[in-house]
């Protein structure tokens, strides 16, 4: 894929995404199923199987060789990142799409050879999109995001759901040493905040390949490091944990993770 034609896919991604923002606003004015897929809190609705579903239909129509990683089950095939994979969240926040109808996203990372091309995290209700080229550089809004400045741990707001400190308590470290911590329940925009310097790290010890794709691809366009918990690359094809930082904060973080 040439970069012409990167543009191109930067393009129509933006556009495809903006006329899911149009769907998923006009079905929340109406009554939608809601269900459980792996236990009561992991919710699906029929907004997010029909977007994925707009996704996959725009994508093998103007694209026949690239694939599609959704979490509504387009993902079973995808055992590799070979050639182009497009790895889409259709709303990732469902509980807060369901019980807020407010702080959800569209996040999609596309992937060429398991390299991170273009992420891509919009913000549905604030209509804030994050966007990034592989290169180029990120944008909010299309206005250019900076490279993340040098913050230290003290100075910094960390974001992690506060269960998460049941599984390692030296999170409760983190919490004394930083400013603060907040919970959005939306991976791809918190790790999108980090980006653009709202947050400066967010961990989390359970996500899938389509919350971490988006907010990834824009992470490495501005200078910031994304990990599991263990300081291992991500691979995209399994869960994992993660820390995604600004990277004078991931050192000092691990720092603290690491002592005994």
């Amino acid at each position: 894929m040439d970069q012409f034609d990167r543009l191109e896919v930067k393009e129509n991604a933006e556009r495809w995404a903006r006329e899911a923002r149009e769907l998923i606003v006009a079905q929340m004015k109406e009554t939608f199923s809601i269900t459980t897929k792996a236990h009561q809190h992991d919710l699906v609705t029929d907004v997010d199987k029909n977007v994925e579903k707009f996704f996959l239909d725009k994508i093998s129509h103007t694209y026949s060789d690239h694939r599609l990683m959704g979490e509504e089950g387009s993902f079973e095939e995808i055992k590799n990142l070979d050639g182009v994979v497009w790895i889409l969240d259709p709303i990732d926040g469902t509980i807060n799409f369901v019980q807020q109808k407010s702080n959800f996203a569209i996040s999609i990372g596309i992937f060429q050879d398991g390299v991170p091309i273009i992420g891509l995290v919009y913000d549905v209700m604030r209509d804030e999109m994050f966007l990034s080229l592989k290169g180029e550089g990120a944008t909010l809004n299309g206005i250019k995001i900076e490279p993340i400045p040098k913050v230290s741990l003290n100075e910094s707001l960390l974001s992690f759901n506060a269960g998460w400190m049941l599984k390692d308590r030296k999170l409760e470290w983190l919490l004394e040493e930083s400013r603060g911590i907040r919970s959005y329940g939306v991976a791809s925009l918190e790790m999108a905040y980090v980006a653009c310097g709202r947050l400066e790290a967010y961990i989390s010890f359970n996500l899938a390949p389509w919350d971490m794709a988006g907010g990834y691809a824009l992470l490495q366009e501005v200078g910031g490091i994304v990990t599991n918990y263990n300081g291992d690359p991500l691979t995209f094809l399994e869960k994992d944990t993660m820390i995604a930082a600004n990277p004078w904060v991931y050192k000092e973080i691990t720092e603290v993770l690491n002592r005994k």
